[in-house]
């Protein structure tokens, strides 16, 4: 129950914040140097771009258990995968898959500066 959740909300969340991140992103470009400099600053210069990790490694996160979620469902979709112990293994998958492809990805950003 708890992945069935967590997949609305990472959904929601990253289809949410994602499309608000965007379209600043791109009102920023569009309003010149100076409107794209607040941006930059909010993101990258505060605090040494703490507030773009945060949101970056967020929906990373959120993509990574989305994607897992969503695996693990279709799988249940074919009619395997409803036994207990089977269902609990698969559900802390998600949860495992999700932080490791997290850590890989941010590991292979940051390992590549």
């Amino acid at each position: 129950m708890t992945v069935s959740i967590l997949h609305r909300v990472t959904g929601s969340g990253m289809a949410t914040v994602g499309t608000l991140l965007l379209v600043w992103w791109l009102a920023a470009i569009a309003g010149g140097p100076q409107s794209y400099a607040v941006f930059h600053m909010v993101f990258a210069e505060f605090g040494k771009g703490v507030l773009g990790y945060i949101f970056g490694v967020g929906l990373t996160l959120s993509f990574f258990q989305h994607m897992a979620s969503g695996i693990r469902h279709f799988i249940l979709d074919t009619g395997a995968g409803y036994e207990l112990n089977s269902a609990k293994r698969a559900a802390m998958a998600t949860f495992i898959f999700s932080v490791l492809a997290t850590i890989a990805f941010w590991a292979f950003l940051l390992g590549a500066k």
